[in-house]
């Protein structure tokens, strides 16, 4: 009967390497483990946490301007983005509180009542004036917009012409969107959170010629 063979003794540097091979296989699995857990987390991040506008980020924007009745005023939806800061005091009120809480590339659609936009409509903005200095030297057509610019506070307005004579001009310092209760189709195209440093104003119809007086 034969004897069994003698289970050969490990060396030193057997034995050291087997503790290296070890411990490696040992900071892998960590490793791996923590990676997982870091896709894990960003994920969960992404669908429960997703990047939304609040006041102050500058945020780029597509969107559609109608009247209630559907009748579009203006739209960038096949141009450039419009770039503003949410809560800027350049851009009505109803709008940057549209976009608060939206998610990137989040489209919908809401209606901001009058006094969220471009405020009410005031008969006491309906001015004559004397044909003297500047006005005196431009050609007015009746229904069409002007913007005056004041040297003596430095503002600029949006005026539309009512009635013309030799003498005096008539017009209406209501901005076109007075008084009227707007629908906006709004898409989100970027978020840039907290930086707070550009704004726009929302579109209005285009404004021809500038007097100043």
């Amino acid at each position: 009967m034969s004897k069994p063979y003698k289970k050969e003794k490990k060396t030193k540097r057997a034995k050291e390497d087997e503790k290296t091979n070890n411990r490696n296989r040992k900071y892998l699995m960590i490793a791996g483990g923590a990676i997982a857990l870091v896709a894990i987390t960003v994920t969960a991040v992404l669908l429960f946490n997703p990047v939304v506008a609040m006041n102050g980020d500058n945020v780029t924007v597509y969107y559609t301007l109608t009247f209630e009745n559907g009748t579009v005023i203006d739209t960038n939806m096949n141009g450039t983005p419009l770039a503003l800061t949410v809560g800027g005091n350049q851009i009505i009120p109803g709008f940057s509180n549209a976009i608060v809480g939206m998610r990137l590339n989040q489209k919908k659609t809401v209606t901001i009542p009058y006094d969220q936009a471009y405020g009410p409509y005031r008969n006491d903005l309906i001015r004559t004036v004397n044909r003297t200095g500047a006005v005196a030297n431009t050609t007015f057509t009746v229904g069409q917009y002007y913007t005056i610019h004041s040297k003596t506070d430095n503002t600029v307005s949006t005026i539309k012409i009512l009635n013309v004579t030799p003498s005096t001009v008539t017009w209406d310092e209501n901005s076109p969107l007075a008084g009227q209760n707007l629908t906006f189709t709004i898409q989100i195209v970027s978020v840039n959170k907290g930086n707070g440093i550009n704004a726009a104003a929302t579109a209005l119809p285009t404004i021809p010629t500038t007097i100043p007086i």
